[in-house]
């Protein structure tokens, strides 16, 4: 918005020329999300704590998180405001790519909210029900495949995602690729939302794997990097490279009130929304196998899980009685109960997901 209305004038005023650099500006968005997160939590969580909007730990998680219990929830609020604010007035909103991220976040922290909302405040253990909430990530794969697909910025790519590690390297998807961005967008979602499950875990992940995303959106929105690192030119991605440092500074500005001990959850509205924004991003960017990488701890959270039940059914069935893989999934949990302090794991899982980022950042101009 910003852009719009002030570099116009930069003809009375030089300093408004900055505003041209997309660097800037996302430093600026940075810089701007942390400031309102570090405004608005700490009143917001004495709120939650006066109205008594806690979490609810259930029988099913390790017993030693029953001291959580009542720590405010639905902290992902601070996340969207914190994020929203910074994109909508620094980013140019005439660019398609970064409404499709806003909005997927926007769309996905509702649908939190309500399921946040169904549990705390009318007691519904489970919150909102298992398909609604898949329904909701489904239409946003719809709405978002549907996007790239019959409106293509470069309509030679429409439906093809890059191959990490070759030079322009594709595959062209055809009619699979409005189903293939759903599954991408539905997994991210869901992923993010099973490692929050320890404190400052999915935050801290978080900001690594979007702080990630976001390089790679500010080269594939140049040509001469694009050029350079054989990838493709997307015009306007660039732009998402603001979104992405508004959410790393909010990441980091909600961490100081999330990390052990958590003073506030984000709940389903934070996990879901930053996972779908995050899926959205890697979709826009064709970089859907790439996410894999960037996003590889939350990946093996959701494997975790598939393992899990998968082995325990299997062995239920040869054996006639079922056996875990893992002390308890997802993986963060098996760690715990291993004998792991909560610290440490968060720390750890915080050290691989860096190493993970710095690797997919390592696929360019390979061959």
């Amino acid at each position: 918005m910003l852009y719009h209305f002030l570099l116009p004038l930069r003809d009375w005023f030089s300093g408004f020329n900055l505003l041209r650099y997309i660097t800037f500006r996302g430093g600026a968005a940075a810089v701007l999300a942390l400031i309102i997160t570090f405004w608005i939590a700490p009143g917001l969580i004495r709120w939650l704590r006066r109205m008594q909007l806690g979490e609810k730990i259930t029988e099913r998680g390790p017993s030693s998180h029953k001291t959580k219990k009542g720590t405010p929830t639905m902290g992902g609020t601070i996340i969207l405001l914190a994020v929203v604010l910074p994109t909508v007035l620094l980013a140019r909103l005439d660019q398609p790519y970064v409404l499709m991220v806003l909005f997927a976040l926007i769309w996905m922290g509702l649908i939190g909210f309500l399921d946040d909302y169904l549990k705390v405040v009318r007691g519904l253990p489970d919150g909102l029900i298992a398909r609604y909430k898949l329904a909701g990530q489904i239409s946003l794969g719809v709405i978002i495949g549907g996007w790239l697909y019959f409106w293509p910025a470069i309509p030679e790519i429409r439906s093809a995602i890059a191959i990490p590690f070759m030079a322009n390297g594709s595959l062209d998807l055809g009619v699979l690729y409005i189903p293939f961005v759903v599954f991408v967008i539905t997994a991210t979602s869901n992923a993010v939302n099973i490692t929050d499950g320890l404190d400052g875990l999915a935050t801290g992940l978080m900001a690594v794997a979007v702080l990630a995303i976001g390089a790679i959106a500010y080269l594939m929105g140049r040509v001469d990097f694009s050029d350079y690192l054989n990838i493709f030119y997307l015009p306007g991605a660039g732009e998402m490279f603001i979104f992405a440092m508004a959410l790393l500074g909010a990441c980091i500005g909600f961490l100081w009130f999330n990390a052990k001990p958590a003073e506030v959850f984000m709940g389903d509205t934070g996990s879901l929304a930053m996972g779908a924004a995050l899926g959205a991003m890697a979709v826009v960017l064709k970089q859907e196998i790439l996410l894999v990488i960037v996003g590889g701890m939350f990946v093996a959270e959701v494997l975790s899980v598939i393992i899990q039940v998968a082995g325990f059914k299997l062995t239920k069935r040869l054996k006639g009685e079922g056996r875990r893989i893992f002390r308890m999934a997802p993986l963060h949990h098996h760690f715990e109960l291993s004998g792991w302090p909560e610290s440490r794991v968060v720390v750890r899982f915080w050290i691989l997901g860096i190493l993970m980022a710095m690797l997919s950042l390592t696929s360019f101009k390979v061959l």
